[in-house]
């Protein structure tokens, strides 16, 4: 089935290009989510009427996504949860949990935005990321912990890692071993 993209859709084209989807996939999702129109004349002649009007829109709504994006972007969001000794959570921290922590922070946004692939259920810092215009995503951190103390201590270590990874970085001799060579010693 071919469409009429409204909006830019992730690997499958920009705003205005008409591409071949899945019926399904036109019927279930584009077409009542307004992503896409079909294919038809009618259609091709009214989307290039209300281009100019559908392009403004989505520069506006772009702009809106980029200045909540700036402020966003790189923060760290704290989710205390009950979890066993080898750090396994009880239950798991999913999309909605995230979103809502999000929404508490002031920022709004819908659970569809926080793309992740799998539930959290360790403790830790999880990197999240956020769409929250079909062009513009951000990368949160969030922070699992057992209690407030424990999130500042993972906070504080994770921030130590980095410096320490870019110290690293900067001075490539502070290491005395030479790259490449074994300098275990072996024992016969």
């Amino acid at each position: 089935m071919e469409v009429i993209l409204l909006e830019r859709i992730e690997k499958l084209g920009q705003m205005g290009d008409v591409v071949s989807v899945k019926p399904g996939f036109a019927r279930n999702y584009l077409l009542p989510e307004k992503k896409a129109l079909r294919a038809t004349k009618e259609n091709r002649a009214s989307f290039e009427s209300q281009k100019t009007q559908l392009e403004a829109a989505n520069l506006e709504r772009r702009s809106e996504a980029e200045a909540v994006g700036k402020k966003l972007d790189t923060k760290t969001f704290v989710i205390v949860r009950q979890a066993s000794d080898n750090n396994q959570l009880y239950g798991s921290v999913t999309v909605r949990n995230i979103s809502q922590v999000i929404t508490e922070a002031g920022f709004t946004i819908d659970s569809k935005q926080v793309q992740m692939g799998n539930p959290i259920k360790t403790i830790g810092m999880h990197p999240i990321r956020v769409q929250l215009h079909p062009e513009v995503s951000v990368t949160v951190t969030v922070n699992v912990a057992r209690s407030d103390e424990e999130a500042k201590m993972q906070a504080e270590a994770a921030t130590s890692a980095k410096s320490d990874n870019i110290s690293q970085e900067t001075d490539p001799m502070q290491n005395d071993s030479i790259p490449g060579e074994n300098n275990e010693t072996q024992d016969n």
